[in-house]
């Protein structure tokens, strides 16, 4: 589990079947990594299998490189947002991200506001727009960030991007008709899957909108 905090920026490389990341020397994650240890890497949750002098190499399966960024960038090297994963004793600063992308977006407009930046996004699968609303949380390509309004049933969304999250991550390296990984709110989905109807097989009962009403929810 991770929070979309990103600690470090490294570049990512094809190696074998797997990738490895680098980052410069006296730069990196804010603590040594070790055999087995998660990294969300832009977004994608992967397995330390073996640590470089500055980086680590991690397997990558059909599945993961299908669903993601990640074949694409490694074979051009490029940068890629770094975060280790959550401890169960730290802050939660920014929402709760799996590392398992749901699906790509495809970057619609960037322009500048003030000191901010206004960031468009869209989703390539349109299924997942109803994940989307007004103060959502989302991840961008690991970035924990925050829906400031959406359009066409959520497939189109816009985010307010803060000059610090702009310039510490690969945010600022985004043009116009570039893809990233996206995971929708963790917890919509949870929400989404527990008001589907399914039947209780002790009391025969389902847990649906009827139910909620019956039992105060309104």
């Amino acid at each position: 589990m991770f929070t979309g905090l990103v600690q470090a920026i490294g570049t990512l490389q094809r190696c074998g079947s797997g990738v490895q990341v680098i980052w410069p020397p006296h730069e990196g994650l804010n603590e040594p990594l070790n055999l087995g240890d998660s990294v969300a890497v832009d977004g994608v949750c992967l397995t330390v299998a073996e640590l470089l002098p500055h980086g680590f190499r991690a397997d990558v399966s059909d599945e993961t490189l299908a669903r993601s960024t990640l074949g694409a960038k490694a074979q051009r090297g490029e940068a890629v947002n770094l975060e280790p994963a959550l401890r169960l004793s730290d802050r939660l600063g920014g929402h709760l991200v799996s590392g398992h992308v749901d699906g790509l977006g495809q970057v619609e407009a960037i322009a500048r506001t003030g000191e901010s930046w206004r960031l468009e996004l869209s989703w390539i699968d349109r299924r997942y727009g109803r994940y989307v609303c007004d103060k959502a949380s989302v991840a961008v390509n690991g970035i924990s960030l925050t829906v400031a309004g959406s359009e066409d049933l959520g497939c189109r969304f816009w985010i307010a991007v803060i000059p610090h999250t702009w310039s510490r991550t690969t945010l600022h390296r985004l043009r116009v008709g570039q893809v990233v990984n996206l995971e929708a709110d963790l917890l919509a989905k949870y929400a989404e899957r527990l008001l589907q109807p399914t039947a209780d097989a002790a009391s025969g009962s389902s847990l649906d909108r009827a139910w909620l009403q019956d039992h105060g929810w309104s």
